[in-house]
């Protein structure tokens, strides 16, 4: 990396590291005493922005979750240990990965019941973009959770020119039906 570690416009990786806990209560919970996803999301979406602006250093907004993976189910009574950071930073947008496990509470043993993506940006006091600190990634996972980003947001804008394109070519087609 370019900048040195002391310099202010630049943040490690496990500067940006935020850890949320949380007791699953029936109220976050369906009918099968399940954790509802909504609300596993909403959790994600709070331990995710903790990192983003532990990295910003100025309010982040949720751009969008680009990727999540419901792996177990978690129950009342459980309790949800959620881990986010950084894993790069670009202009004004941040992307972080957050890692969920449920903790059995009389056992202690923990199952990885979720993983997502989430794409911040940062805004000044305005609702305006602003610049992001540079993200200094130093060990070797770190390095390829660096990597891994700019690969997915490569394929986010991919994704967003093709939509963009649909639209285009199907622009005045959805006119309803003429009738008699």
């Amino acid at each position: 990396m370019s900048l040195p570690e002391n310099s202010p416009n630049a943040r490690t990786v496990a500067s940006t590291q935020s850890e949320m806990t949380e007791i699953i209560l029936p109220n976050d919970a369906n009918t099968l005493g399940n954790l509802l996803g909504g609300r596993l999301m909403h959790f994600i979406d709070l331990t995710g922005a903790m990192a983003a602006f532990r990295h910003a250093r100025s309010h982040v907004v949720t751009a969008a979750m680009d990727h999540i993976d419901f792996i177990q189910p978690v129950h009342v009574g459980d309790l949800l240990i959620l881990k986010s950071s950084v894993n790069r930073a670009f202009n004004t947008s941040l992307e972080v990965g957050v890692k969920v496990w449920v903790e059995h509470p009389q056992t202690g043993v923990l199952l990885h019941v979720a993983s997502a993506y989430l794409v911040f940006v940062a805004i000044d006091d305005r609702g305006r973009r602003q610049k992001v600190p540079v993200l200094l990634p130093e060990t070797p996972n770190e390095i390829r959770r660096f990597a891994d980003a700019l690969r997915r947001r490569e394929h986010r804008e991919a994704e967003t020119a093709r939509r963009k394109q649909e639209q285009r070519e199907h622009a005045g087609n959805d006119s309803p039906p003429v009738t008699r």
